[in-house]
This record gives structure tokens, C-alpha cells and sequence, in this order.
């Protein structure tokens, strides 16, 4: 399931399938990108460059179009690789920095960035 705040500019993707389980905030406002993986019990958190992730209406607008034509097609491909976070479950100053919605994801868990 796809949420979107626009007063917010974050979207909160859901997704329940078993093991692969996993909630995902797109904060656009402190542009940051954060997964939460059930299976794992782990917190990844990506810096948003803007030029690979879509605007905020483009998400709700590729969600309609996959949801209305069962299929979707996207050239763009995102390849990261993450890091253990130094200090961020310890560290308040971080959380400001990626936002409560993302500090409330992944509050208490092992992040990596």
C-alpha cells in the first residue's frame, strides 16, 4: 500500500509479503529514504539525490498507473550500497536530520546508511 502526505512531502510505502515484509518512508522534505526490513531487523537510510528519485506526484501518479494497468515500466535503476551508521541510535542531532516519520521507523534498530 502507498500513502501519501503532501502537506508532510513524505510517502509511506507498505509492503506485507511474508519474509519480505518491509515499510518504506520517502521523506521529501528532509530528503532522506528510509527501509524498514522486517526479516532483518534493520533500518537502511539513504540520502535522496534528486536526480534519480521521482517527485513526490510522480510516486502517487506511477502508483495509479500500476494499480490501473497491472504492469509498470521504469528505466530508472538505483544501485546503493550501505554502511553501518556510526553513532545514529545514539545520537539526537541525527534524527533531526532525517525527520520523526523516519525516526519513528526506525527507532531502536540497527542502521545502516
Amino acid at each position: 500500500t502507498l500513502t501519501i502526505d503532501n502537506k508532510k512531502y513524505i510517502a509511506d510505502v507498505h509492503v506485507r509479503s511474508g519474509l519480505y515484509s518491509s515499510d518504506t518512508i520517502f521523506d521529501y522534505w528532509h530528503g532522506y529514504v528510509a527501509t524498514r526490513v522486517f526479516s532483518r531487523n534493520a533500518c537502511f537510510i539513504l540520502k535522496m539525490d534528486k536526480k534519480s528519485f521521482p517527485k513526490l506526484q510522480e510516486i502517487g501518479r506511477r502508483a495509479y498507473e500500476k494499480e490501473t494497468l497491472r504492469k509498470i515500466f521504469s528505466p530508472n535503476n538505483l544501485w546503493v550500497q550501505y554502511t553501518p551508521g556510526d553513532s545514529t541510535l545514539s545520537n539526537i542531532k541525527e534524527w533531526f536530520k532525517y525527520g520523526s516519520a523516519i525516526e519513528h521507523l526506525c527507532r531502536d534498530l540497527p542502521v545502516y546508511k
